[in-house]
């Protein structure tokens, strides 16, 4: 990793992916917990995957793509989560169609955008070596906007991830806070989409807080050691990358599936030991 370290002093745009790396770490520690504990992968998932739909409409005219991917994944956030609430019963069906319709939009409006050379992996699989200073800035106001909205409605939050019946006892609006949390789930997307793509995404999202999960109790604890776990995994995911020359994204995400398997192995293995 020498090299990696002598070229991370010499070169912004390392500097750069190092930084979205950290802020994505941010984004996925607090909202990927929920994620897991609430054991709402599968509707991330179809979010995340219907953003490309966004992402095609804003290229085609000529917009922010980022901002189309940030308008998409709010509407997919919303209509998910209605589904979710007051339609369970066709739940899985109605989210992998949103899952596939938002992301055959989206190639369709790229493969029709005049003068179309627009690299559709870096989307897929993500192209963190590419961040610019723009997309940092944006990177560092989504986070704020999630960490605040996690610390101002922390309790809330918690009661609505844990124990909806008692959240509604003390009168929390259980509907209006799942849908706030599905909102920050879609803003982690967009924060995401730069490092490692649309693809991979959830695993960015759900491996770091998994493995916190082995090892803390309590939520804020296992927040922070899942954004901490995200940090570690992106650089060093991205140092392997530059030293063999591989895709960036794909890298980060093995270095955080290995820690994972790893991390479970080590931990049933205590649990035979006793």
């Amino acid at each position: 990793m020498s090299t990696f370290l002598d070229a991370l002093w010499q070169f912004s745009f390392l500097q750069h992916a190092m930084l979205a790396g950290l802020l994505a770490s941010i984004g996925c520690g607090v909202i990927g917990t929920y994620v897991v504990v609430k054991r709402i992968t599968f509707l991330a998932g179809g979010i995340a995957h219907a953003v490309l739909g966004g992402m095609g409409i804003a290229y085609y005219f000529q917009q922010p793509v980022l901002l189309g991917a940030l308008v998409a994944a709010l509407g997919t956030a919303l209509f998910i989560g209605w589904v979710y609430l007051y339609n369970k019963q066709n739940e899985d069906t109605l989210i992998g169609a949103v899952w596939a319709t938002g992301m055959a939009i989206g190639i369709m409006f790229i493969s029709q955008t005049p003068g179309y050379n627009v690299d559709l992996m870096s989307y897929l699989f993500g192209n963190i070596l590419m961040v610019s200073r723009t997309d940092l800035y944006l990177m560092a106001g989504l986070d704020a906007v999630i960490v605040l909205t996690v610390i101002v409605f922390y309790k809330q939050l918690l009661a609505t991830c844990f124990d909806e019946e008692f959240a509604q006892l003390r009168n929390v609006s259980v509907t209006f806070f799942y849908l706030l949390l599905l909102c920050m789930v879609a803003l982690t997307v967009v924060l995401l989409i730069r490092v490692v793509g649309l693809i991979l995404v959830i695993a960015l999202l759900t491996l770091p807080a998994a493995i916190a999960l082995q090892y803390a109790l309590s939520l804020s604890y296992i927040m922070l050691l899942a954004s901490v776990l995200g940090i570690v995994f992106t650089s060093t995911g991205l140092g392997i990358a530059y030293e063999y020359n591989l895709p960036a994204g794909a890298s980060i995400i093995l270095v955080a599936a290995a820690s994972y398997f790893s991390s479970t192995l080590f931990i049933q293995s205590l649990s035979n030991k006793r």
